[in-house]
């Protein structure tokens, strides 16, 4: 049975097989047309040897539990895990690529379900492109691909039909470390930039290294040459400087089944469209429900809207995107089963993620960390580009990165820097309590210091660059006499920003080093109890370190410039 037909056998639909429980709040395998909500849970149901042979109707397309299988709710491997329960809720509507990123908050129950939706899932070793994993006390970057791929019903029609499938639009979604918002940041196809030498898993299970590529498209990391995912997330860490941790990936039928589970998606026009030389989209001035093979022409069209540029393209992407997001998270969506299952079912067939992810418990793991953030606390944004000067006039195809406008804000992403608007008394608050901090740790750096040969300290890598830890001893030992400090490699978990570590009596200490280090009186942290006479300092260095000596990297801006394209999730705009 194919990936359509897959689970639809006898014209049922797989959601049909479901109903929303008022007990528990979860939706619950419908074994028979009757009485289903009443049941509290679902079992498979046990027969005696002498019972007549009178099944009850499978869902299509899952295998029947048998003696012995795991309950409701376990994992393949061994590792059981209670779905069920009032305060064990997870999400699984989960979208991707050009459509949508949103792990939707929602709730599903059933091994046989869950253990179905798993088997949908493409899943791609990455070769330690990402971290492999999130951390619950740390933002979570996710890079989000749509390809050019022309797999499909239909799909050959758009462009290149032999499209290897690259990164066609690609958006880095970093969502806060307190997990209250969130920032899409949508990377040009056309920039201009160097794609890293790239490590790819083969069929056969070795490693093929791709070799480095400088000043071509970005879009090219991915598909030329062979490259996966995992060159697409090396080549935006170095062109941001932010560490991707996992990629999800979709075509063009991602775009059509996902906006056709959802019932539609809710977009509106400025004028008529009429675009006849590409996406054939043909729509009148006003509000409209695009699906299908409608809402993928309305996001693949260049001739349609602005001055036909890919970044005008982008902005309408990033308004479908929105407008799917507020849909998915409707009270319609998430409290009809029949709606809610299909978009689980499109989701996951239509979804590639790296080994990281690669399993709806891992998925439902990661949708539980964002399903809480509000839409209004989403921002779009696109990386500042400007046509690229290598180009003749009348000729410009590709554009580079505009440094003065893309620098601050590329720092306020990895400074965890929220692009929407906060509350303005919790912010005054905010600023109000750090302005004390600041007194208090000024303060600290007031008083005597001690020589560099009775400082100690333990210096550890927490996030800055590659060997910091091993350059800041040598430094410290050769340069600068302190001779009592040690290199204990990587911090137990990566900080914030740099910061040494001191006991009160430790004080005249922390003032030396600082000195000679360049630390600001934020970087100090002082413990409530004395230390023991040889008990080191500890100094972890940050992703604001850069060499020894040198002052830190000032702190990320708390504003945009105001040429820096933004909008809010929760916001529908006309397309112009």
């Amino acid at each position: 049975m194919d990936a359509q037909s897959r689970g639809r056998a006898d014209e049922i639909d797989p959601a049909d097989q479901w109903v929303l429980n008022p007990r528990t709040g979860n939706y619950e395998l419908r074994l028979a047309d009757s009485a289903a909500q009443a049941r509290p849970k679902v079992t498979a149901p046990r027969r005696s040897p002498s019972a007549p042979s009178t099944p009850t109707k499978p869902t299509p397309g899952v295998p029947r539990p048998r003696r012995g299988d795991p309950p409701p709710g376990g994992r393949r491997g061994g590792r059981s895990r209670k779905l069920g329960g009032g305060g064990r809720k997870k999400a699984l509507a989960i979208t991707g690529g050009v459509v949508a990123f949103l792990l939707v908050g929602g709730a599903v129950a059933g091994y046989l379900y869950y253990d179905h939706l798993n088997g949908n899932l493409s899943v791609t070793d990455v070769a330690g492109a990402g971290t492999g994993g999130f951390k619950k006390d740390q933002p979570i970057n996710i890079l989000v691909i749509g390809t050019d791929k022309r797999t499909g019903a239909g799909n050959e029609s758009y462009g290149d039909k032999d499209s290897v499938g690259h990164a066609d639009t690609t958006i880095l979604f970093h969502v806060s470390k307190d997990r209250t918002n969130a920032t899409a940041l949508s990377i040009p196809r056309d920039l201009i930039t160097n794609i890293p030498a790239c490590p790819t898993k083969q069929p056969d299970g070795s490693t093929k290294t791709i070799a480095p590529t400088k000043n071509t498209r970005f879009n090219t990391s991915l598909g030329q040459e062979g490259r996966d995912a995992g060159c697409t997330m090396r080549t935006v860490k170095e062109l941001t400087g932010i560490e991707v941790d996992h990629f999800m990936m979709a075509d063009f039928n991602a775009v059509k089944t996902l906006s056709t589970a959802v019932g539609g998606v809710p977009v509106c026009l400025d004028k008529a469209v009429n675009d006849e030389e590409g996406s054939h989209l043909k729509l009148d001035a006003g509000e409209h429900r695009l699906e299908g093979e409608q809402a993928l022409a309305f996001v693949r069209t260049r001739h349609g809207f602005g001055n036909n540029s890919d970044l005008d393209r982008i902005r309408i992407q990033q308004q479908f995107l929105g407008s799917m997001m507020r849909e998915m998270k409707s009270k319609e969506t998430l409290t009809s089963p029949k709606k809610f299952l299909s978009l689980a079912e499109a989701a996951t067939k239509s979804l590639g993620v790296d080994s990281g992810i690669g399993s709806i418990g891992k998925l439902t793991d990661l949708a539980g960390e964002l399903k809480g953030i509000d839409t209004k606390n989403i921002t779009f944004t696109t990386l500042p580009v400007k046509d690229n000067p290598a180009e003749p006039e009348g000729k410009k195809a590709t554009v580079v990165v505009e440094k003065s406008l893309a620098d601050p804000l590329l720092q306020m992403i990895r400074g965890d820097v929220s692009l929407t608007e906060v509350e303005k008394k919790e912010q005054a608050a905010k600023e109000a309590a750090d302005a004390d901090a600041k007194a208090k740790q000024d303060a600290l750096l007031q008083g005597n210091r001690a020589a560099a040969a009775d400082v100690r300290v333990s210096v550890y890598n927490g996030g800055g660059p590659k060997g910091s830890a091993s350059t800041t001893l040598n430094w410290l030992q050769n340069s600068k006499g302190v001779s009592k400090s040690s290199n204990d490699g990587n911090a137990p978990s990566k900080v914030d920003a740099t910061q040494l570590e001191y006991a009160p009596n430790q004080a005249d200490q922390a003032r030396a080093l600082a000195d000679m280090m360049g630390l600001p009186a934020t970087a100090l942290k002082v413990g409530t109890a004395d230390a023991s006479a040889k008990t080191p300092m500890k100094l972890t260095l940050g992703p604001d370190f850069q060499q020894p000596g040198s002052p830190l990297t000032a702190a990320a801006p708390q504003q945009l410039p105001e040429d820096v394209q933004q909008a809010q999730a929760d916001k529908a705009i006309c397309a112009k």
